[in-house]
């Protein structure tokens, strides 16, 4: 799972979420910090208000969070939502002695982004390319 400093780094740097079932995320403004949630149709869901998307704990009872603002919640993008996202720049992911490698390559030039989780090699190359477009 990517960390929650580097899906920070990439919603600044304008990365889009369009909440949807399966997608985890962390809340950043209360004592649950530190969690990872996981929208469901089921107990957790994106409801679209006049105001904006909110995301709605529905059937909860262990404790009082009925839903929150879609700008106080970090998504945490899975490997294929990330290797989606890097769409024609994508040209591998390699395992390595330290962990992996994805290799990129826009406009020509081919860079590799490394870490010992799969996920956050994917988030650091598609960071880049978020900074390079921008």
């Amino acid at each position: 799972m990517i960390s929650v400093d580097l899906a920070c780094r990439l919603r600044d740097t304008g990365l889009q979420w369009k909440p949807a079932s399966g997608d985890r995320f962390v809340v950043t403004q209360s004592e649950m910090a530190g969690d990872v949630f996981v929208l469901s149709d089921m107990t957790v869901e994106v409801h679209d208000l006049p105001q904006g998307p909110v995301i709605g704990f529905n059937g909860t009872t262990e404790w009082a969070l009925d839903s929150v603002e879609n700008e106080h919640a970090v998504w945490l993008p899975r490997e294929t939502q990330l290797r989606e996202l890097l769409a024609g720049t994508f040209r591998g992911l390699d395992r390595t002695e330290q962990g992996w490698r994805v290799t990129t390559e826009a406009g020509g030039a081919r860079q590799t982004f490394e870490d010992h989780d799969p996920e956050q090699a994917y988030g650091l190359a598609l960071l880049a390319l978020l900074v390079r477009i921008s």
